[in-house]
């Protein structure tokens, strides 16, 4: 599943997200806050096993947004989602869907001057990740040049004990 990722290195905390959102939704479906000089976003992390999805009397919340003709607006998903990413506005939930209705994609990314926003796939970042650090683990790592690839040669406890058996 997408979600929106928002570096926190590149975001000034302008909102210019936030507003764009609010303006196409009936409330912001994402938030920008500071802490310790750095911007951090709370947005729904569409979660594998939501605790929004399972705790909606009205089955009215899904891991991808919210069925706003079922939602009676009681709160329990605001109150229960572990990253405040839920608000109650005109008695309905509100909950970032990636502006799935938008051809042109999250909106909050289009109005992000300092292109601090996109949408990743964390399962795709996993499996690289995993790749790398198999790389590494098989002696070989990206060099940064346009020569290609370095290798670097691990001497495991198992090849210590064949070498000294060697001499």
């Amino acid at each position: 599943m997408e979600k929106i990722f928002v570096n926190r290195d590149a975001c000034d905390g302008c909102n210019n997200c936030v507003n764009m959102c609010a303006s196409i939704h009936s409330a912001p479906r994402i938030k920008i806050i500071e802490h310790d000089s750095a911007y951090y976003s709370l947005v729904c992390q569409h979660c594998e096993n939501a605790p929004c999805v399972k705790i909606c009397p009205t089955n009215a919340m899904t891991t991808d947004g919210v069925k706003t003709e079922d939602c009676i607006g009681c709160g329990l998903c605001s109150i229960i989602c572990p990253f405040g990413a839920i608000t109650i506005a005109e008695s309905v939930a509100e909950k970032c869907d990636l502006c799935a209705d938008r051809e042109e994609g999250p909106a909050c990314i289009k109005a992000c001057t300092k292109r601090a926003i996109s949408v990743i796939d964390p399962a795709k970042i996993k499996i690289k990740n995993q790749e790398k650090y198999l790389a590494k683990l098989a002696g070989e790592y990206d060099v940064g040049s346009t020569s290609g690839r370095g290798f670097v040669h691990f001497v495991t406890s198992a090849a210590r004990a064949r070498l000294a058996l060697d001499e």
